[in-house]
């Protein structure tokens, strides 16, 4: 819908500038896209690179607090697209009514999602085995990333991502979503509940080892008394890349078609 504001929000171990395709490709179709890096990450993937220790210690709740401040600061109720853990996120802004509608494609797992798919484990464990690695930016290797994003991808293509794409990233919050449902802790609840929320799509990748279908589909099941709109697709043929791959149009076609649906 034209003027309407897109706020989109990336993972770990992806920089905000990977959403650039999918920005060009909202604002043609007259949405007005912004996509704000989490706070304490510089402004290029070199920059990023070179200077992990400025920003390894963000969780989820410090991400939520500075997208919020963006979305006060926007003209209207944005729609919020989220990749990875940037679509756990994208849900604890709609639940607090901070959107018109949001898109979370292969989301982090919430709190009370009690799927633990063991390739999603190998993903997290590159963090979650050294508990120094609470307050640290991680990177993943080239063959980690092959395995977390690229396995649904030629070994060129996922190099090529890799290398265009791939910062260190905060590992707190794999450690906040890992002990989530053994702690008392919020950082990873989301308001399932709200009624008055706007229309939510949840999408799954069939061949995703870092959030495979059943932590989506748990998700999804997190909303079944909610009345507000909560709808699944899944790309059965896709890994974790589906935003940045040679297929990134797809997905995002399907959002703005769903969008769309929803008159959003």
């Amino acid at each position: 819908m034209a003027g309407v504001p897109v706020v989109f929000v990336h993972g770990l171990w992806l920089h905000s500038t990977s959403w650039q395709p999918w920005q060009d490709r909202f604002r043609t179709a007259g949405y007005e896209p912004v996509a704000p890096e989490w706070p304490g990450i510089p402004a290029t993937v070199a920059a990023a690179r070179a200077n992990p220790g400025a920003y390894g210690n963000h969780g989820v709740a410090d991400v939520v607090e500075h997208l919020a401040g963006v979305i006060r600061g926007l003209g209207a109720p944005p729609v919020l697209i989220g990749h990875s853990f940037g679509g756990l996120i994208v849900q604890i802004l709609l639940g607090r009514g901070l959107g018109a509608a949001a898109v979370a494609i292969d989301p982090a797992p919430a709190k009370g999602v009690l799927a633990l798919p063991p390739s999603a484990l190998k993903v997290a464990s590159v963090a979650l085995r050294n508990p120094a690695n609470r307050s640290r930016a991680v990177a993943l290797t080239p063959a980690q990333f092959r395995y977390g994003f690229g396995n649904a991808l030629s070994e060129d293509e996922s190099a090529e991502l890799f290398e265009r794409w791939s910062i260190p990233t905060p590992a707190k919050p794999l450690f906040e979503a890992a002990f989530a449902n053994l702690s008392p802790g919020r950082a990873t609840t989301v308001d399932t509940a709200n009624p008055d929320r706007g229309p939510l799509l949840v999408t799954a990748g069939g061949r995703d080892h870092t959030v495979p279908p059943a932590i989506s589909k748990g998700t999804v099941r997190l909303y079944r008394r909610s009345p507000a709109v909560t709808d699944l697709v899944e790309f059965p043929d896709r890994g974790h890349s589906l935003p940045i791959d040679h297929g990134w149009s797809e997905v995002a076609d399907t959002a703005l078609n769903w969008l769309a649906a929803h008159e959003v």
